[in-house]
């Protein structure tokens, strides 16, 4: 398998990519392949590969880098040779599988579009995440792609959400649900409530509506929104996350008491810590191009690049596109004009 990952998109680029690209190199026995500044990245690769000469990694000249504060249409056409974009034609030609970065969202679903477009009958793409449940993971889009929709949108999000949690998640007869304010079908705002009336007709297991506990909950495999609110929710969830694992870090050391308590439950916040590790899930799926895109995030270290190298994989193994190009056909021949393909 040939996966190809952009070695000039994380915060810290090019190192998290060279050493997560080497990692995964030497733990699937795949090709890696890089796109970037190679006289930047030869000497540093080259450094690596000294301890690991097993491990297959190839570089591929891209003379442009989006940064994360580029605007995503404007460096797409103006850094026409940026190593996202370099990187997803060496896929799109065949000279590779996949494609991996932890670069710009934004600029990530830009070039998609432009150099993938979409997989026939997709009205629009949408941005996934995997998170951390009571029952194990859970699969929320979209997270960012489509601030409005409507709800169609929300019906294709549905189908490609769950052939990816069965595909690659191995989850099987995925539960989908809708986040809203309520349970009831009665809730939430206009968008939901149509969405709602057109899910319960598919053929997907839909559940119906789900608040944001039962989410962290584990009730449902697969939850869809709009863009907007998925974002809100994503961000939220973060800095909780965050805000909780900091106030217990400093409570614990504020006298002998809590720090010697704070030994014992060592092993228990271990756990807990590995549960909601990103690292271990390493990027989602930009679902609805026409090819594997996986986008990471900009803070992942060597072992996240590693992680989404292997969703990557998973996906190609499990032919994800394909899945969803038959999925969607047999789900909105189902739905009639409410699902119709947009060209």
């Amino acid at each position: 398998m040939r996966i190809v990952l952009d070695a000039m998109g994380s915060d810290k680029f090019p190192d998290p990519e060279i050493e997560g690209a080497v990692m995964a190199a030497r733990e699937f026995g795949d090709e890696i392949i890089m796109t970037g500044d190679e006289a930047r990245l030869r000497p540093l690769l080259d450094a690596k590969l000294k301890d690991a000469p097993d491990a297959k990694v190839t570089i591929v000249h891209a003379k442009d880098v989006v940064a994360m504060g580029d605007k995503p249409a404007f460096a797409s056409r103006q850094k026409a040779e940026n190593s996202m974009a370099v990187g997803m034609h060496w896929v799109k030609e065949g000279q590779g599988d996949a494609f991996v970065t932890m670069g710009n969202t934004g600029a990530a679903l830009t070039n998609g579009l432009l150099i993938f477009k979409r997989i026939r009958g997709v009205k629009r793409p949408a941005l996934t995440v995997s998170l951390p449940t009571r029952k194990g993971r859970a699969l929320m889009l979209d997270i960012g792609a489509n601030a409005d929709c409507k709800p169609e949108y929300l019906f294709q999000f549905a189908i490609m959400g769950s052939v990816y949690a069965n595909k690659v998640l191995g989850v099987s007869n995925p539960k989908v649900a809708t986040l809203s304010n309520g349970e009831e079908d009665s809730k939430g705002n206009a968008l939901v409530k149509e969405s709602v009336a057109l899910l319960r007709k598919s053929k997907l297991n839909y559940i119906g509506n789900v608040e944001s506990k039962e989410f962290y909950a584990g009730e449902a495999d697969v939850v869809v929104t709009d863009g907007f609110t998925g974002n809100i929710f994503i961000k939220t969830s973060e800095s909780v996350a965050s805000f909780m694992s900091d106030m217990i870090r400093e409570n614990i050391v504020k006298s002998p008491l809590t720090t010697l308590g704070g030994l014992l439950v060592r092993p228990a916040f271990g756990a807990i810590r590995k549960k909601m590790d990103p690292t271990e899930v390493g990027g989602a799926p930009l679902l609805g191009v026409d090819g594997i895109v996986i986008v990471g995030h900009g803070r992942s270290n060597a072992y996240a690049v590693r992680s989404a190298i292997n969703v990557a994989r998973v996906a190609v193994q499990e032919k994800m596109v394909e899945a969803i190009r038959a999925e969607l056909a047999d789900q909105i021949s189902e739905a009639g004009p409410a699902g119709a393909i947009d060209e």
